[in-house]
């Protein structure tokens, strides 16, 4: 039965792609496109726009864009406005971010369950790093490791709210807590987390939480949010000419600006999914935690499913975790497995999905990794059937 306080319908019906007739399982991937988010976007196009600070309407439109996206992004995941940095993806901020932060003669500690974006640019700026072991059966990232990874050295500690493979939630609140207590930093990779559920950055404990707004049915944009205060204590590398404010000296180049638009659009799209009153903020946690609750419900019916079959291997069982399934088939490549279900109109991936450390943990990185299906919002029941009948013909 359909979660009853989220009109699924009515979501997938906003959604043109649907109509394609493929269960579009690869949501971890990258999720598909409202109507208002594609309107937005080709409105902005259509208006006319320049780049900001100039003195004519069309630049004026794209300062409006601009500071209703930072606006936007700063309602879904409780952050502040002027602390939003957008860019285009979430890997190139976290490079850019980490050589401001850390470097030579500092300790970062790192996680073997995060996707590559948040592990690699902190390999490579110089600093000594230290590792948090995953548990490769269940999936778990155990927080009392942390205790000794962390000490007066440590600069920050970067780990992620979700695995993109797993599904895994790690306790990134106790986590931060040690983290503090020592006065480091926090990166919490929140790209594979938001679209899922409802988000509190100041919750969470994170100094800085990156998201990507294609994972949640927006266009291809990145943004990291952190308190102005801290970013003001920052100084990256930029142009001698361009704006030292904050978030602005964070940003390099010019923006995508009717794709700002699309990310305002998606977060208007993900407050308004179940019907409410309140702020913005206040309908983003209402209907996070609905959409959560359908997602986990389908979830429950899919991985059952897949730990019935006798020539199926799922990995990991976390206790808190997104609607994320990773699994291989007995005799058959990960590849082949998403082949074939691309025949029957499923769309799912294959591979190590860039969780480098995480595939090399699990022992299965250098064989192809394995199969990956996420559920997301707009899925329904049969998507589910289709996935569990098609891997089931397998056999």
């Amino acid at each position: 039965m359909p979660c009853p306080t989220f009109p699924l319908a009515s979501v997938r019906a906003s959604y043109p792609a649907l109509a394609d007739g493929h269960a579009y399982l690869d949501g971890a991937a990258g999720t598909q496109t409202p109507q208002s988010v594609i309107d937005a976007i080709s409105a902005a196009y259509r208006t006319g726009i320049g780049n900001v600070g100039g003195a004519f309407p069309a630049s004026h439109r794209s300062d409006a864009i601009v500071a209703g996206c930072r606006a936007a992004v700063a309602d879904l995941v409780g952050g502040h406005p002027d602390g939003v940095i957008l860019g285009p993806n979430m890997t190139t901020l976290t490079y850019r971010l980490a050589r401001a932060i850390a470097g030579p003669g500092d300790e970062v500690v790192l996680s073997r369950l995060d996707h590559d974006a948040n592990v690699r640019p902190w390999t490579q700026i110089g600093a000594t790093v230290r590792w948090a072991e995953v548990d490769p059966v269940t999936g778990e990232l155990p927080v009392e490791q942390y205790a000794d990874l962390i000490g007066a050295r440590t600069r920050l500690v970067a780990v992620t709210a979700a695995s993109n493979i797993l599904g895994t939630r790690p306790d990134v609140p106790a986590i931060a807590e040690l983290a503090h207590r020592a006065g480091a930093l926090m990166y919490v990779d929140g790209v594979h987390a938001t679209p899922h559920g409802p988000v509190d950055m100041r919750a969470l404990g994170a100094d800085f939480y990156a998201t990507s707004a294609y994972k949640w049915s927006g266009p291809h944009i990145g943004a990291v949010v952190a308190d102005p205060g801290l970013l003001e204590t920052l100084g990256p590398d930029k142009l001698a000419s361009s704006p030292d404010t904050v978030p602005e000296r964070f940003e390099t180049g010019t923006a995508a600006f009717a794709d700002l638009a699309g990310v305002t659009a998606a977060v208007d799209h993900l407050a308004a999914m179940v019907p409410g009153e309140g702020t913005r903020r206040e309908r983003l946690l209402a209907s996070m935690s609905a959409a959560e609750e359908h997602e986990l419900e389908l979830f429950g019916a899919l991985i059952e499913g897949l730990e019935t079959l006798p020539h199926v291997t799922v990995y990991g069982k976390p206790a808190r975790r997104t609607a994320t399934a990773y699994f291989n088939v007995s005799g058959r490549t990960p590849r082949e497995v998403a082949e074939h279900l691309a025949g029957l109109g499923v769309n799912v991936w294959n591979g190590h999905n860039y969780a480098w450390e995480l595939t090399g943990a699990l022992g299965i990185r250098d064989s192809g990794g394995a199969v990956r299906a996420g559920l997301v919002h707009y899925n329904d029941r049969s998507d589910v059937d289709r996935l569990l009948d098609g891997v089931a013909r397998l056999r």
